[in-house]
């Protein structure tokens, strides 16, 4: 299913929501489409609207301050790109790098992204125990850096210019 960025009326990034969601808000004037994908519409017996990429809400939206995105599982596929931190095949388990049963923690910076063949092979050992080194060293990503990447949005410059500066 595609993901829709929404923007808050100030152009900051405030999360995704599903295609159907999106258009839900369009609908109800809530949200105004800031950028569609080419040549794709949403058809019905009285609506015909683009295929919202980018969202835009009409009202604008007091958010609390967050300086880290919460930890999610998917969140840290979706950081890691879903490839393997030890081998760098496609990964579909979280591998804790501390492990829980030595007082690891689930955070950003104990765990990656791992395939479930290095998953099991690792164990209930650190990667210097088990002779497995991280590839890539696991970041705490900022919440529109979390928000990019769960969009497939791997480089900034890809984005219109206007969002590309409300992101950074």
């Amino acid at each position: 299913m595609r993901d829709t960025l929404v923007l808050n009326a100030s152009f900051e990034p405030l999360s995704t929501v599903t295609l159907n969601r999106a258009v839900v808000l369009i609908l109800q004037d809530k949200a105004v489409v800031e950028q569609s994908h080419p040549g794709l519409r949403v058809r019905g017996a009285a609506i015909d609207i683009p295929v919202p990429r980018v969202i835009r809400l009409c009202r604008y939206v007091r958010v609390p301050f967050r300086r880290h995105a919460p930890w999610s599982r998917r969140g840290v596929l979706i950081r890691d790109q879903h490839r393997c931190a030890y081998c760098g095949r496609r990964a579909s388990t979280v591998d804790h790098v501390v492990p829980r049963a030595q007082g690891g923690q689930d955070s950003w910076l104990n765990t990656v992204a791992s395939c479930a063949e290095d998953n099991h092979r690792k164990a209930a050992r650190t990667p210097e125990q088990a002779g497995m080194p991280l590839l890539r060293q696991p970041f705490v990503p900022s919440p529109a850096d979390a928000m990019l990447l769960a969009l497939g949005v791997r480089d900034r410059s890809a984005l219109p210019e206007w969002l590309a500066l409300s992101a950074a």
